[in-house]
C-alpha cells in the first residue's frame, strides 16, 4: 500500500465525514463512501460511482481503500482454508511491522462459514502449547488490517459467523479491537449482529471489563486448566491474571440473554482431564452462565504435551454437563495445514507455496 496515502478502510462514519469535509466535500459524502466500503466493497476509489470525479480525484490523492488480497493459502482435507495476509500499516507500533504477515483461517460447515482473526503479529501470552507464542510479539495490527482479514477474504460472502481467535492477544490491542467490533455492528459499517461475533482472551482484568461495557459481542476466554499452579505451568499469564479472579470479574455481568459467555479448553491427556478437574471447574463456573468448549490438542513441534484420548474428553463433557456446566467438544478443523487451535504461526509463510488467483 502506497504509504503517502490513508487508508479508508477502518475509518468510522464519523471519520469519514470529517474526511470529506477536509477535502472540501459536503459531509453527507462520508456516508456514501462507507456505503461503498462496508456495503459494496469496492477495491478501488474510482468505483464510487455517486461522487463526482473531481470528488474521487481529490479523494485519491490523499488515501487509498486500504485492502489487499492474501498472498497465499493453503486448504485443508476437510475444506478449512488458511491464508496469509500481508500487514499494510504500522500505525500500532512505534517501531513499525511493515513485511510481516499473519494468518487467517476460513471454516466452512455446512451453511455456517466462519472467519478466525488475527489481532497481532505473534503474541505476548507466552502459552506453552501455542505455536504463536513461540513465535513471539512483533506488533499490533491496526483496524485497516484487522477488517482486511474481512474485507479481503476470497469468502466473505459466505461469512456468518467471526471470531478473533488467530494469532495475538485481542484484549493487547483493545482499542483497534473496539474500533473494528463497532465498525463490524454499526448500522454504517457492516451492520452484523454483535452475537455473530465472538471475541477470545486470556482474561487481562482492566480491559476485559472495557471490553464487556463497551462492546456487545460474545467473550470466549481460554481456560485450560481450572488449578492456579497447573493453568500457570501452561500460561505465564496466570500469574498476573489469575482464571479464579477473572471468573469473579465475569460473575459480575449478565449472560443470561443472548449474550454468550464461553471458556476455551485444550485438553491434554492425563494432564488436565481428570475428574478432578471436571469438578473444580463446576465449582468455579457456579453461578456463571457459560459454557465450556473442550478441544483436542494437536500436537505441536518441540512440545511434550500430550493429547488427549476421546473416550477421556467425552467422559469429561458429559460429567460437566451433569453437573450444570454445558459442554461440548469441538470438531477440529484444518490440523493437516497447521490452522487448528493453537497452531497459527506465520514462522513458515516460505512453505506457503499456493497463490491466491
Amino acid at each position: 500500500m502506497n504509504s503517502a496515502k490513508k487508508p479508508l478502510l477502518g475509518l468510522s462514519l464519523t471519520e469519514l465525514k470529517d474526511a470529506a469535509v477536509a477535502l472540501a466535500m459536503p459531509s453527507f459524502a462520508g456516508g456514501q463512501i462507507a456505503k461503498w466500503l462496508y456495503e459494496k466493497h469496492v477495491s478501488t476509489i474510482e468505483e464510487m460511482t455517486n461522487l463526482s470525479k473531481e470528488a474521487r480525484s481529490l479523494l485519491e490523492k490523499t488515501y487509498t481503500i486500504g485492502a489487499m488480497a492474501p498472498v497465499n493459502w493453503q486448504q485443508s482435507v476437510d475444506g478449512t482454508k488458511k491464508y496469509l495476509f500481508p500487514v499494510l500499516t504500522d500505525e500500532a507500533v512505534p517501531s513499525g511491522i511493515i513485511n510481516k504477515y499473519v494468518e487467517t483461517v476460513f471454516i466452512p460447515d455446512g451453511n455456517r462459514g466462519t472467519v478466525c482473526v488475527s489481532c497481532q503479529v505473534g503474541c505476548k501470552m507466552g502459552c506453552t502449547f501455542c505455536q504463536t507464542g513461540r513465535q513471539g510479539f512483533h506488533g499490533s495490527l491496526s483496524v485497516t488490517d484487522i477488517l482486511n482479514q474481512i474485507y479481503s477474504l476470497p469468502e466473505r460472502d459466505l461469512l456468518t459467523n467471526i471470531v478473533f481467535m488467530g494469532q495475538g492477544e485481542p484484549m493487547d490491542n483493545l482499542d483497534n479491537i473496539l474500533k473494528a467490533t463497532d465498525i463490524l455492528t454499526s448500522p454504517n459499517g457492516y451492520a452484523w449482529s454483535p452475537k455473530r461475533i465472538t471475541v477470545s482472551t486470556v482474561g487481562i482484568r482492566k480491559k476485559l471489563e472495557t471490553f464487556l461495557e463497551k462492546s456487545q459481542c460474545h467473550i470466549a476466554v481460554s481456560m485450560h486448566s481450572p488449578f492456579h499452579e497447573q493453568r500457570l505451568s501452561l500460561m505465564p499469564a496466570e500469574k498476573a491474571m489469575p482464571i479464579s479472579e477473572t471468573i469473579s470479574r465475569l460473575k459480575k455481568y449478565d449472560f443470561t440473554h443472548q449474550r454468550r459467555c464461553s471458556f476455551e479448553y485444550i485438553c491434554f491427556g492425563g494432564l488436565n482431564d481428570s475428574q478432578e478437574h471436571s469438578k473444580e471447574i463446576v465449582k468455579l463456573l457456579h453461578g456463571l452462565e457459560c459454557r465450556i468448549n473442550l478441544i483436542r490438542f494437536h500436537t505441536t513441534p518441540d512440545t511434550d504435551l500430550p493429547p488427549t484420548d476421546v473416550q477421556r474428553m467425552e467422559k469429561m463433557r458429559d460429567y460437566l454437563t451433569s453437573h450444570g456446566v454445558y459442554a461440548t467438544i469441538r470438531a477440529s478443523r484444518g490440523e493437516d495445514i497447521l490452522a487448528a487451535c493453537g497452531l497459527l504461526s506465520t514462522a513458515q509463510q516460505k512453505s506457503l507455496v499456493k497463490k491466491v488467483k
